[in-house]
């Protein structure tokens, strides 16, 4: 069983910074897929960031882009999301995921999910 556990979250002001991280105890993700997706209250679970399975490339979404910043070693543990410029809009639950078969945004091919860590923006 892969337990992957996310920190980092808190309360922050709009234009503040977090600095999201993903730690799996004794695992390695060299040929997986890592991302970060998140859960708004009432919403569905959507994709954030992620960095491919070879290569370290790196995803986001457009709502995201040129604000966060997904980072990791070869080992892709741990993994770091970092955010600038956040908005009331990024609140929500964070959540880190690992993908087996490498896909990336979609959250259906994510095989083991962490708790989540709850990010808060106030205006």
């Amino acid at each position: 069983q892969v337990q992957l556990v996310e920190s980092g979250g808190g309360l922050v002001q709009a234009g503040g910074s977090l600095r999201l991280s993903c730690t799996a105890p004794g695992r390695t993700f060299s040929t997986d897929a890592v991302g970060w997706f998140r859960q708004a209250p009432g919403k569905e679970r959507t994709f954030v960031a992620a960095i491919t399975a070879l290569g370290g490339a790196t995803e986001y979404a457009d709502s995201v882009q040129g604000r966060f910043t997904i980072s990791g070693n070869e080992a892709k543990n741990p993994v770091y999301l970092q955010m600038n410029r956040l908005k009331p809009e990024d609140t929500a639950v964070y959540y880190c995921a690992v993908s087996v078969a490498g896909t990336t945004s979609d959250s259906s091919a994510y095989d083991y999910w962490g708790q989540g860590t709850q990010v808060t923006v106030s205006s």
